[in-house]
């Protein structure tokens, strides 16, 4: 059996899937993390990253959906293989720098959460775990070839 905990809420800017951007990073919008006062003992010395993975539930997503078809592409793909928000189980993840933190309240930039979306999880970002270099990223590396490639 698997249970998922809530330990908090994002608060952003985008109220709909169309108003996110693609790609959180690819934004300067700030949003804000609350955590839910039991778990703000978990977030002692986290004031010292400059970088978070956020993991958080897209409650909003279509969970029946097995094929999407990414954004400037015309080929639909299996969901596994892409970034969509639409998928089985939507666990979605964000590196996000970490601007200010007081109390239960993290203010970060580079989230792509709808308003309201539910936090799973805070892991410190480390480039020298999380990074890896010389990936294969299959099909994408082709997207700066055209729609369909």
């Amino acid at each position: 059996m698997m249970e998922l905990v809530q330990i908090g809420v994002i608060r952003s800017p985008y109220k709909q899937q169309r108003d996110a951007p693609r790609q959180g990073r690819f934004s300067d919008v700030e949003s804000e993390i609350e955590v839910f006062p039991e778990y703000i003992a978990g977030l002692v010395d986290l004031e010292r990253c400059s970088h978070l993975i956020v993991l958080y539930w897209l409650d909003r997503a279509d969970r029946t959906v097995l094929r999407a078809t990414p954004p400037g592409q015309t080929l639909s793909r299996g969901v596994f293989s892409t970034r969509s928000p639409n998928r089985p189980n939507p666990v979605a993840f964000s590196v996000v720098d970490l601007l200010s933190m007081e109390g239960g309240t993290l203010r970060v930039r580079g989230l792509d959460a709808l308003d309201g979306t539910p936090l799973i999880d805070i892991k410190p970002y480390s480039s020298e775990i999380d990074a890896v270099e010389g990936v294969n990223v299959g099909w994408m590396k082709d997207m700066r070839t055209g729609p369909g490639a």
